[in-house]
């Protein structure tokens, strides 16, 4: 399965957002850096918490402004409601090729926003110093894409080289 092929799949963003909270999405772009960025957010989600579009926007403002923890609930809450319209399971864990499958063709765009989720908030745990619970999740990620065209694997390294760096040989002392 090509993960970079978008040529025939639906993307989430082209779901039918209210014009209101559309707005209010636009008004947080401009007012970036003001503290009623997050308020417009805030306000469109409340009109439509259902719409991808708005998660992904929290999801950048939070991971941003380095509020980790509300980017890891906002990734969080953007795989629950990804995998409800696969019908996949609330635990990522359960996921495997049989299922992703099965997702892919309900809606292939659907279940790609629902991987790159999963990577944002193992993105996420890393930089919140969750090192295991990142590195299951990208594990999980990896093992479903085997071509690493969301660059798992890649990411497993180079956790792996930080969390885990090459050990110095032991030294053995002769009794003297």
């Amino acid at each position: 399965m090509d993960l970079l092929d978008f040529s025939d799949c639906k993307l989430y963003f082209e779901d039918p957002l209210p014009a209101a909270a559309e707005k209010l999405i636009a008004q947080a772009s401009t007012e970036y850096g003001e503290d009623t960025a997050e308020l417009a957010l805030l306000r469109a989600h409340l009109m439509a918490p259902d719409n991808l579009t708005v998660l992904v926007g929290l999801y950048r403002y939070y991971f941003y402004q380095h509020r980790l923890d509300d980017a890891l609930m906002v990734a969080e809450r953007a795989m629950q409601l990804s995998g409800r319209l696969l019908g996949l399971s609330p635990d990522w864990r359960t996921l495997d090729e049989t299922r992703l499958g099965t997702a892919a063709a309900n809606s292939f765009g659907m279940m790609r926003f629902y991987l790159l989720a999963l990577k944002a908030a193992s993105v996420v745990l890393l930089r919140l110093g969750q090192i295991d619970a990142s590195r299951d999740r990208l594990i999980k990620l990896a093992g479903l894409d085997s071509r690493d065209q969301l660059g798992a694997a890649k990411l497993i390294e180079v956790v792996d080289a930080f969390h885990h760096p090459a050990e110095e040989p032991e030294i053995q002392l002769a009794a003297a």
